[in-house]
């Protein structure tokens, strides 16, 4: 039978033939220097007692819990996804623990993880919230380091890594039309999400660019999910009209609305023609290869790291270039594909 008792300091001290404070010097390298000859005996005290550091009590003595938290709206959201694990590496690297929060798009689920998060006393915390109306005076007011990875209003003062929205849906729409398409539509997320009203903005600026008429038929507001983006495709497909070209504001709506457009026989890019925002490594394994925008997620993450590390409770703000990705969903041959991130 296993042995119920959970092996203290105490006892590698005993084994070790030392005393528990020079135990505590070689298990925290310091504050005192340890012999090595004494330091081994420790160590091998340790791997027979089978002593576990107590990392709670730790946390109390540091004032650290060397725990970091990650809140995210919906993991399912594979750009979402590809983020959450580069943090979690740069984290590891970083010798730390992230506990992720996902909230389901819900935010009494997100206020909810905060409160959670708080409660573990994480040292910091990464946040995207759910419509961008971020908890930021319950954060402020904990004391907690934090930063918000996408755009929030200017007005709350907090630090935020980020690419243009705005920019980059008018850059991708811009390659979309300039195929020679006349007619354009839109399948975005929610309107009163300010994600979506960017990239709306960048869509229309495109459109103005070119010369190409604003149909308000044409523009479909759905969840950001593979779901929203048949539905949305499915409604469109119910119209007098369908576009010639479409903008889909994240790449689940885009593989949903290929997959409701193919079950009508159409295809893309012969019949409609397509971009998406904030692609990820999928984008150019589906067929057709979507041509998208991607965010260098590695490069966010790291800088994540760095901007948390410094915090110091002022505003700080870091801007990411975005990078289009041509793929076949527009018109365009895609360019051989290669895994590197920016």
């Amino acid at each position: 039978m296993q042995n119920p008792h959970r092996a203290t300091r105490a006892d590698v001290a005993r084994e070790a033939g030392t005393s528990v404070a020079v135990v505590s010097y070689v298990i925290n390298n310091g504050p005192r220097p340890v012999a090595a000859t004494t330091r081994e005996r420790v160590l091998a005290a340790i791997k027979k007692t089978g002593y576990r550091p107590n990392n709670v009590a730790r946390a109390l003595a540091s004032g650290t819990t060397k725990t970091w938290g990650l809140i995210v709206p919906n993991i399912d959201n594979a750009f979402i996804a590809s983020l959450a694990h580069a943090l979690q590496q740069e984290a590891l690297a970083n010798d730390m623990v992230m506990l992720l929060g996902d909230s389901g798009d819900s935010r009494r689920r997100e206020l909810q993880l905060i409160n959670n998060m708080l409660s573990q006393q994480v040292s910091g915390l990464f946040y995207i919230s759910v419509d961008r109306h971020p908890y930021t005076d319950l954060l402020r007011a904990s004391g907690t380091p934090f930063v918000m990875l996408d755009s929030v209003d200017p007005a709350l003062q907090v630090s935020v890594l980020r690419v243009d929205e705005r920019e980059a849906s008018r850059q991708v729409t811009a390659h979309l039309l300039s195929h020679g398409y006349g007619e354009a539509g839109i399948i975005c997320g929610p309107l009163e999400m300010l994600n979506t009203q960017e990239r709306l903005l960048g869509w229309r600026e495109a459109l103005a660019e070119h010369s190409v008429q604003e149909n308000p038929q044409w523009i479909f507001s759905t969840p950001y999910t593979r779901e929203g983006g048949y539905l949305a495709a499915k409604k469109m497909l119910q119209g007098a009209a369908v576009p010639r070209a479409l903008f889909a504001t994240n790449e689940a709506q885009a593989i949903g609305c290929i997959r409701a457009l193919s079950e009508q026989g159409l295809k893309v890019p012969e019949d409609v023609a397509l971009v998406c925002f904030n692609g990820t490594q999928q984008s150019a394994y589906h067929v057709p290869s979507l041509t998208t925008v991607r965010q260098p997620v590695a490069e966010i993450a790291k800088a994540a790291i760095v901007m948390l590390a410094e915090w110091n409770g002022k505003a700080m703000l870091r801007e990411f270039s975005h990078r289009l990705e041509i793929g076949e969903s527009c018109g365009c041959q895609a360019a051989p594909y290669s895994d590197s991130e920016l």
